[in-house]
């Protein structure tokens, strides 16, 4: 375990949290207030594209929100025909959902933005840092969601 001090070190590593996340978000921020979008409606678009075919209840599940939350920013993502909903063949009352060539597009040059951050500060640490800041993100993300398996899209 590193060894941190519970006041500076820990503040410090906080304080890098904060300025890391926001330098991840703020350029598809700015993407997607041009198209009258947040952040929400990013995570929709982000989890639709990894599973594709992603039922609605699975999506709640994978953001941890209840479908109240949900609602408003999935229906204005499918009337701006970004995501598409389709019953399923094994069952008419689920509804999957897949993203819409525009949403596609939408979808790719916001993780194109992430993935050159990304891209590079793994490639300025090193394997043995982007090891253990997957590690540390894991286990953050355990944190709130101790049991939540991956979604179900097709795959």
């Amino acid at each position: 375990m590193a060894d941190l001090s519970p006041s500076d070190d820990m503040r410090a590593a906080m304080e890098a949290f904060f300025h890391a996340y926001k330098a991840f978000t703020d350029k598809p921020d700015e993407m997607l207030a041009k198209r009258g979008l947040a952040r929400v409606h990013h995570r929709i678009l982000f989890f639709v594209a990894r599973y594709p075919g992603l039922s609605v209840k699975d999506l709640l599940a994978a953001l941890g929100v209840t479908k109240q939350a949900i609602n408003m920013p999935l229906r204005q993502l499918l009337e701006m025909a970004l995501v598409q909903s389709v019953a399923a063949q094994h069952d008419k009352r689920v509804k999957q959902l897949t993203l819409t060539p525009e949403g596609r597009k939408l979808e790719e040059a916001l993780h194109r933005e992430q993935l050159k951050l990304l891209q590079a500060a793994f490639g300025q640490t090193g394997k043995p840092a982007t090891a253990g800041w997957m590690q540390i993100n894991r286990t953050l993300a355990a944190q709130s969601r101790p049991d939540a398996a991956p979604p179900r899209g097709k795959t």
